[in-house]
């Protein structure tokens, strides 16, 4: 484990160095990200994992002070999956002199759903993807495609200011009753869980509705979750034991869909039930948007699209997507 800047810059280097960050509270889509950042490289390269609650993506009344500090099993887990290093730095180490005063700016895209939903939240997590890229140096990143629009804002970020860094996204981890992975998802109730499973049936009932669409049949009545990768339910995962490995998401290309629309209504249809149960699900928002620039696609969209959704259960926010390919693929 290492602590300051100073540490890191003297910690010796071989091969290619990727860096999987985190906020610690490590899971088995954690585990994931590290397993894949260890593929990458081979067993002559090098895996950094940072581990830092990063006040700055935190808005007022969220959950900075109760979420999850868990260095002990975390570094367990890095054990487990091979990485070289774990970088837990202090506030006063990342930021020293307290909150800067030159931050990044996550511009228009930052500003939509979870910007909106969460004013300065992306300005905050850019800054300190900056500084960590910085600070470790790799020539890879990995993130979960679990925050897509995070992902698609540090490939903008790097791309628009030259980082020499690789950004590449790991396919979402999902327990076997489809709930994706999250260090939030200890906050929930047993009846909170079982109402939170709206998310994913959701997305899974936007799908539906497009592939039948796309072959002009009725979508099926209880159709499961997406077919992504599934672990074990120990959330999170237990320190001493392996980490099933996931099996890959489908790429968006493989299962063509139509009809924009009723993806969008699908999805709503689930949500809106959700809605009634008790506890009740508290949608943030549902949206379809181009990867691109996470602007809504419009309803004779083709290509790629993120469908997208956020929601509160409780005092508990948490949000998924899936990938979604309209129109034939080439």
């Amino acid at each position: 484990m290492i602590r300051t800047a100073a540490a890191l810059r003297a910690l010796d280097r071989r091969g290619e160095r990727a860096v999987v960050m985190t906020m610690g509270a490590l899971h088995a889509g954690h585990a994931a990200l590290i397993r894949a950042a260890r593929d990458r490289v081979g067993p002559d390269g090098q895996v950094v994992v940072t581990v830092f609650v990063n006040p700055l993506q935190f808005g007022a009344g969220e959950d900075l002070d109760r979420y999850p500090r868990t260095l002990d099993a975390d570094l367990l887990v890095a054990a487990q999956e091979r990485a070289d290093a774990v970088f837990a730095p202090s506030a006063e180490e990342v930021y020293p002199g307290g909150e800067p005063q030159v931050r990044i700016s996550a511009g228009p895209m930052g500003e939509r759903l979870e910007g909106a939903s969460r004013p300065g939240h992306f300005d905050g997590m850019l800054t300190v993807v900056a500084k960590l890229l910085h600070l470790t140096a790799p020539d890879l990143a990995l993130y979960g495609e679990k925050d897509a629009q995070q992902l698609a804002l540090i490939r903008r970020m790097a791309r628009d200011l030259n980082f020499p860094v690789r950004i590449a996204g790991v396919p979402t981890v999902r327990e076997p009753d489809g709930l994706a992975l999250s260090s939030r998802n200890r906050y929930l109730s047993g009846p909170e869980r079982v109402t939170a499973l709206a998310l994913s049936r959701a997305l899974a009932a936007g799908r539906e509705a497009g592939t039948a669409a796309a072959a002009g049949t009725e979508p099926a009545a209880g159709k499961p979750a997406p077919a992504v990768a599934r672990v074990s339910p120990a959330t999170p995962a237990t320190p001493g034991a392996p980490v099933p490995a996931p099996a890959p998401e489908p790429e968006p290309s493989t299962v063509p869909v139509a009809d924009p629309d009723a993806v969008r209504a699908a999805a709503r249809a689930v949500l809106d039930e959700a809605a009634e149960r008790q506890p009740p699900l508290m949608t943030d928002y549902l949206a379809l948007v181009d990867p691109s620039d996470f602007t809504e696609v419009p309803a004779d969209h083709r290509g790629e699209a993120v469908l997208a959704v956020a929601a509160r259960v409780g005092t508990t926010r948490l949000i998924d997507n899936i990938r979604l390919q309209f129109g034939a693929t080439r």
